[in-house]
């Protein structure tokens, strides 16, 4: 998945942004003149999104806007949100479109679709429910805390920007109680279980020593070239932050998901059960495959993956001389020690650079352009891991922060290697980290396209970045090679599961029950995966959605071209225009199949 929990949907602009070994357009087929009329609009949407949204400047390396975190749940902040997606609605209607190069034609047609889906947005009341486990600001704004993300530590000022960026995210934080008892009269409730989920994630952050605090991390790294009067002073302000406005902060917040909020938590486990209900997972559906697809059309889909795909298991299964039935291999595969192989945290990290050494010669055959921004595999935070999944966090636009690999290894000595291969693939290298660090080194594309987020596309390329294996010279062991059938039917089986919360009726147990029943995973992760779809509806069909589409363009531009298919420049073509919606991707690579013809 991707995400930095940046990350990880677009409601906004995402954190996420990619780069280009050299500078491409969105067509080869001519030399393009730039509007310049046009491509100053496009900075200064891109400008006033940063005010609007400073941790998308911070994430990008920006450090104009590093003090700021706004209240995004004020009346007066979704008004200036509003006012400022449709005034360049307009300002768009006003372009005329023939005075634009191919690539601008691209950026006007990316531009309007994210103020589209944006302003429909706002028609709901999602910020009723404005904290969960996974996908909410103030896991975003912990991991800045932690000193090793994008916020940065270098100097005297950064240290104060810090401490001022924390007042403001206090305020927010208190907003978040102020909404979620107002969610409460007018039945905008968290389930249950994810409520639980939550409580820790603030118990953490409420008690315990000030030198082991989360936010204390930047203490322990203030450079030596700071004064000792510097140090002294730096030490004693983000103490005085720690137990005087933090950790009152997130103990407020603990008593009252305790006590007032989680008895009133929902039973149900799907968004339909709330005042939300079926138009707001439309649009869902809508935000995170950027198709027209009907959740119904989905569930027959993932159905359809699933089957297909447990027929593919069952020849691994054979191959590795299994006596038993599929599911029972799937418990075989979750048990099995030698697939359990580490009994320290390096040893996964050394792991993952083991991958990372046996495919680079691989790479040249099949990617023409790379990313020039720095790559490292890290442990996942502490405080997150045991919640979180396995995450790409994007360097900065400047490439000075390298991209990052995170993976939680809260238990290592159960930490199984039979899928991870292939989850390397997916968050790291081919997947988000070619796709996002292209991107934002592409010098063609437009600022505001930099730091662009579509599921659809993003994780679609890092699901068909799994697919690629075998190219790679990896998936050697068919225990490995069945990891990726199984990270591939875990996308199919979200099709199914995150339909069946949301649109159908199913509960949590019954969505935990039918993965179980078609994949590897344990309970306990099946579980937490469940939620987490529970807690962000539609975000998990975009693997599978974006996947599908990126292997039938592929097949396409094969058959069609023949011998004249070159799978580096279908990668190009694909890599070089960084996030957009389907549909736009399938009308470019339309565009160079019938040039690459002539």
């Amino acid at each position: 998945m991707l995400r930095q929990l940046f990350i990880c949907g677009l409601l906004f602009f995402s954190m996420l942004s990619c780069k280009n070994e050299t500078s491409s357009a969105d067509t080869n087929l001519e030399v393009e003149v730039k509007n310049e009329g046009f491509a100053a609009l496009l900075e200064k949407y891109k400008e006033e999104g940063y005010v609007l949204n400073p941790m998308v400047a911070t994430g990008a390396g920006d450090t104009r806007y590093n003090t700021a975190f706004p209240n995004f749940l004020s009346t007066e902040y979704k008004a200036k949100k509003k006012g400022y997606y449709e005034s360049y609605k307009a300002k768009l209607a006003e372009i005329d479109v023939e005075s634009l190069s191919a690539t601008e034609k691209m950026s006007l047609a990316v531009l309007n679709w994210d103020i589209d889906i944006n302003l429909e947005a706002m028609n709901f009341k999602k910020d009723l429910m404005p904290v969960d486990q996974m996908w909410s600001k103030n896991l975003d704004f912990n991991q800045l805390a932690s000193a090793s993300n994008a916020q940065p530590f270098n100097t005297v000022k950064d240290y104060k920007d810090w401490t001022i960026r924390v007042d403001n995210y206090l305020i927010w934080l208190n907003a978040t109680i102020t909404n979620m008892k107002t969610g409460i009269k007018e039945g905008y409730v968290l389930p249950k279980p994810l409520i639980k989920k939550i409580i820790p994630q603030f118990e953490t952050l409420a008690k315990g020593s000030i030198e082991d605090h989360l936010y204390y991390a930047p203490i322990k790294k203030i450079p030596g070239s700071f004064t000792k009067e510097e140090r002294h002073e730096i030490t004693k302000d983000y103490t005085s932050m720690i137990q005087n406005k933090l950790m009152p902060a997130h103990q407020k917040m603990v008593d009252f998901l305790t006590n007032d909020y989680l008895p009133k938590g929902r039973t149900t486990s799907g968004i339909d059960a709330t005042p939300l209900g079926a138009d707001y997972y439309n649009h869902q559906i809508k935000l995170y495959t950027t198709t027209n697809m009907t959740a119904d059309e989905i569930h027959q889909l993932g159905l359809r993956e699933v089957a297909r795909i447990r027929s593919e298991m069952e020849k691994i299964k054979e191959e590795v001389g299994f006596e038993g039935d599929l599911n029972s291999f799937f418990e075989h595969v979750r048990t099995k020690k030698s697939l359990m192989p580490f009994t320290e945290r390096s040893q996964v990290i050394a792991f993952y650079d083991s991958i990372h050494d046996v495919m680079k010669p691989q790479i040249n055959k099949l990617f023409g352009k790379q990313p020039v921004t720095a790559f490292e595999v890290r442990r996942t935070q502490p405080f997150r891991e045991k919640s979180a999944a396995a995450n790409y966090s994007a360097g900065s636009l400047d490439g000075t922060r390298p991209g990052i690999f995170y993976t939680p290894i809260p238990y290592v000595e159960s930490y199984n290697i039979f899928d991870k291969e292939s989850l390397f693939l997916h968050e790291a290298i081919p997947g988000h980290h070619f796709q996002i660090a292209l991107q934002q080194e592409n010098k063609d594309l437009p600022g505001f396209r930099k730091t662009l987020w579509y599921s659809a596309y993003g994780e679609g390329w890092a699901l068909y970045a799994e697919s690629m294996g075998k190219e790679l010279g990896i998936f050697k062991d068919p225990y490995l090679y069945f990891g990726m059938l199984s990270q591939e039917i875990h996308r199919a089986i979200r099709l199914v599961v995150d339909t069946g919360l949301h649109a159908k009726g199913w509960t949590r147990e019954q969505a935990i029950q039918y993965s179980l029943e078609n994949e590897a995973e344990s309970e306990r992760a099946i579980t937490s995966e469940i939620e987490r779809y529970m807690a962000n509806p539609g975000q998990a069909l975009s693997y599978k959605i974006g996947q599908l589409k990126l292997v039938e363009l592929r097949d396409k531009a094969s058959k069609t071209l023949g011998d004249k298919f070159d799978i580096k420049e279908y990668h190009n073509q694909v890599l070089e225009t960084g996030c957009i919606p389907l549909q736009l991707l399938e009308d470019k690579i339309d565009v160079w199949i019938t040039a690459s013809q002539n």
